[in-house]
């Protein structure tokens, strides 16, 4: 999932600021408190370098508590479901969660999101910042004898890192057979807990759903094990960029659609034979067609970062914007994404990106620019 702090955004510090769970477990240990999706919540603790760096060798906990967590049940759920996001429910495992994301009427990205078939129904995972508006359009189009329950007394958890099965293993153990983007319930140190094997860094690791009561034992018990520090939204933002994952806001919005953003697999096989979804008829139309522009990697020469907005040139002609940049920790030198005309877009295509009036060389580089290290 893509809802991460992007540290370019204005942050607007507003009376009406809400508090997660563990506010004053954050406040307590150090953590720099940023408004973001409308929440508090740390973007920092000992800083962003360290924390990014401690996460790829070993394993961070984040707090993602934000984030809005679905329950959707009853008579006809899963086809009224399927006529919503543009998914193969009939391929879709118990406890298996599986990327997705809800679009608008033109095929434009409204959210990007996780939806899981628990034994009652359907999970879903869906941004903090567009919570409450996924919220509104799946009662709009989904049927009344679908219940949708918003769980907002349960918080979420994420420990990310080539550690973080070794540290989870001892509070829930059996949690280490998981493989990923595979779930189930757990007794964590005697809460009952959803956990999943997945993540929106790139790295091995585990998404914990537990209620917001026990979130700061939980949270306490994880980060006693030696493998395990806090970790704040803005290195969540630098693995996640390095992933070569999107961040809805930013890489994802509804200009674009599934096909320009190169997100096809979001659109599973029958889905794209059969449409039946909100927004299929453009979505299937850019995929017979192709689009003028889709979503490419960068990676800059030298180590000046460029930010999201910057325009990208080949030559004197302009083709392309980026929406995400910065400097990668892991690799010491400045990756990016952005869109850019489908001409440009081959691995290898040398470009140039215009900085306050300098232009960096880049090139369009294959993602992740960090390899994933999913535990398959």
């Amino acid at each position: 999932m893509s809802d991460t702090y992007n540290p370019d955004e204005v942050e607007a510090l507003e009376p009406e600021v809400l508090t997660l769970p563990l506010d004053a477990w954050h406040r307590e240990r150090g953590g720099r408190m940023v408004e973001f999706a409308g929440y508090w919540m740390p973007v920092q603790y000992e800083g962003i370098l360290a924390e990014h760096l401690w996460t790829r060798d070993s394993a961070g906990l984040f707090d993602v508590s934000h984030m809005g967590q679905l329950h959707l049940s009853g008579v006809g759920v899963e086809a009224a479901l399927e006529a919503v996001l543009p998914i193969d429910l009939r391929t879709l495992k118990p406890h298996g969660p599986r990327y997705s994301m809800l679009l608008d009427e033109e095929g434009g990205i409204l959210d990007d999101l996780m939806v899981t078939r628990w034994d009652d129904g359907f999970y879903l995972v869906v941004n903090g910042a567009t919570k409450w508006d996924d919220i509104a359009h799946l009662r709009e189009h989904l049927p009344d004898e679908v219940t949708l329950s918003h769980m907002d007394e349960s918080a979420l958890l994420a420990l990310q890192g080539p550690k973080a099965a070794e540290a989870l293993e001892r509070l829930a153990p059996g949690v280490s057979a998981l493989t990923f983007m595979k779930g189930g319930q757990f007794k964590l140190a005697g809460v009952d807990a959803w956990i999943s094997r997945s993540g929106y860094t790139g790295e091995d690791g585990f998404e914990i759903s537990i209620p917001a009561e026990a979130a700061q034992q939980v949270a306490d018990l994880i980060c006693q094990q030696p493998e395990v520090k806090p970790i704040g939204l803005g290195a969540r933002d630098s693995l996640r960029l390095e992933a070569g994952l999107p961040l809805y806001g930013h890489d994802l919005s509804p200009e674009h659609s599934p096909i320009d953003a190169d997100l096809l697999f979001a659109v599973n096989k029958r889905r794209r034979s059969e449409g039946g979804f909100i927004g299929a008829e453009r979505v299937l139309r850019d995929l017979a067609e192709g689009t003028a522009q889709v979503r490419v990697g960068l990676s800059l020469d030298g180590r000046q970062a460029a930010r999201e907005g910057a325009e990208v040139y080949a030559g004197g002609e302009k083709v392309g914007v980026l929406t995400s940049g910065g400097f990668s920790p892991s690799l010491q030198r400045p990756i990016a994404m952005a869109y850019v005309d489908r001409a440009q877009a081959a691995v290898g295509t040398a470009l140039e990106i215009d900085v306050r009036g300098k232009r960096l060389p880049a090139t369009v580089t294959a993602m992740p620019f960090v390899p994933h290290r999913y535990h398959r």
